[in-house]
């Protein structure tokens, strides 16, 4: 597919995916409107190439079944007048225009209405860049400015800001996730009803509440949308609130510690993992600060607090095991020292895996670039050379783990060690020598110093050993 054109004037045309096409001819093939709407359409209009495109109609989920007739059909949300239709594996949502009811359960609607025309529907929608139906031949359906706003880089909920917050509190994160990805603002009274419904958020599911956070993080402005608007975070992240406004009295740094975290969110990578662990590696230091007798502020500790209050953060939010045991992980090491000795990194890697290892360091960059501007330049070149050296040494696929040495415990029980506790023993201490560059991960090499360790060890377990060939 095509890039769509940016459409600041004049018509605007989105290359649809033959699926999609199909779609909308089928539709009106049986005396029914469709158009493609939501996220497409603003992509498009922002001159980026859509991914996901999601249609509505006229036809309800019956008519659709009849429409589409011998495509795979999935009765995904036929109480709101959804239906999933699979075309060439590829999934496209079709919505019957319809009016919401009340929210009830402060997420979906308890009952909807069909109605009959395109407008109508796209009234109930959350912001008015959201708001948009496009077909390629009756052109851009925008009855709330839209247009207009994503011209000015403008977040406005469709009606009344306090409704669309109230049917659905999620979309007071979805108004600063779109922020942040796309470098907005708040429209004034959307701003104002986001700070004053903040406390609606103690009502949303944790998951979804983790999904839209991550991809805030991830935008090219979270930090700009963490601090405008740090107080509704706290909201759903209460442990991160003693950080605003705590002086860290230390030449290493001149922010306080939130700033400090919303610069590190501002200088890593732009991956979930990265980006949460950069907003939440300094967040045991409120409880772990000390002065000394100069008056200079020290964290003693901090690392580990931060580590604990992490897990305890990510367990509230649901995360998936593996997601949670890296973040933990890396908020706990991200002092950790590191440099370019090929036997330390050897170990480093050993512990932690390639993939882990250069996330660490990725985290101690953006939290050293985060720092006071002075001691900057001389620690980043440390980091530089350790990450060179890293992928240096990974290139080489060092043995890092007994499982992949030349040697194995059968070689052992061949030679006479007994069954236990022993045969483990000794296989780390070979790989102990092997991280430190002592010896290749060769088997004769090996079995040769195998052989020694054994005959240091048989005086003291008085065995008879056999000859290793």
């Amino acid at each position: 597919m095509v890039r769509a054109k940016k459409a600041e004037e004049g018509q605007l045309w989105i290359p649809l995916p033959d699926g999609v096409q199909q779609l909308l001819r089928r539709l009106e093939e049986n005396g029914f409107e469709g158009w493609v709407v939501g996220g497409c359409v603003r992509d498009a209009l922002l001159g980026k190439t859509p991914h996901d495109f999601d249609l509505c109609t006229d036809a309800d989920p019956a008519q659709m079944h009849r429409c589409f007739a011998g495509l795979h059909l999935i009765d995904t949300g036929l109480r709101h007048g959804t239906v999933t239709v699979r075309v060439d594996h590829i999934s496209y949502e079709v919505t019957t225009y319809r009016a919401d009811g009340a929210y009830e359960d402060g997420r979906r609607p308890s009952a909807v209405r069909f109605v009959r025309t395109v407008e109508e529907d796209l009234a109930r929608r959350d912001f008015t860049i959201n708001a948009m139906a496009w077909h390629p031949m009756r052109g851009l359906a925008d009855p709330f400015g839209g247009r207009r706003d994503l011209a000015a880089g403008r977040i406005r909920c469709v009606g009344d800001p306090a409704a669309r917050l109230f049917e659905d509190a999620l979309r007071i994160l979805r108004a600063l996730r779109f922020a942040s990805v796309l470098g907005f603002s708040l429209e004034p009274e959307t701003e104002r009803a986001v700070r004053r419904e903040k406390a609606r958020l103690l009502q949303i599911a944790p998951e979804r509440i983790r999904e839209e956070l991550l991809r805030l993080l991830c935008g090219k402005d979270a930090a700009r949308v963490l601090e405008d608007y740090a107080e509704v975070f706290f909201e759903v992240l209460p442990p991160l609130r003693p950080m605003l406004g705590f002086d860290q009295r230390n030449f290493h740094h001149d922010k306080d510690v939130w700033r400090h975290a919303l610069a590190a969110v501002d200088t890593a990578p732009p991956e979930p993992l990265l980006r949460l662990c950069a907003l939440l590696h300094d967040v045991g230091k409120p409880d772990c600060f000390s002065l000394d007798a100069q008056g200079v502020g020290h964290f003693y500790g901090h690392a580990q607090r931060s580590a604990e209050i992490a897990d305890r953060l990510l367990r509230g939010l649901h995360c998936d095991g593996q997601t949670q045991r890296c973040a933990v992980e890396l908020v706990r090491l991200h002092d950790l020292p590191l440099t370019p000795q090929p036997h330390l990194l050897r170990r480093r890697l050993a512990r932690l895996g390639p993939q882990q290892l250069l996330r660490l360091i990725a985290l101690q960059r953006a939290d050293v670039t985060a720092q006071a501007p002075a001691l900057r330049g001389e620690r980043l070149a440390v980091l530089d050379e350790v990450e060179m050296a890293v992928r240096d040494l990974v290139e080489q696929a060092p043995c890092l783990s007994v499982r992949e040495m030349e040697v194995c415990g059968r070689d052992l029980l061949a030679r006479g060690v007994p069954q236990g506790p022993q045969v483990g023993l000794l296989l780390h201490r070979l790989l102990e020598e092997l991280l430190d560059g002592n010896l290749e991960n060769e088997r004769e090499a090996l079995l040769a110093r195998l052989e020694e360790l054994l005959r240091e060890e048989a005086p003291a377990a008085g065995r008879n050993l056999r000859r290793i060939e």
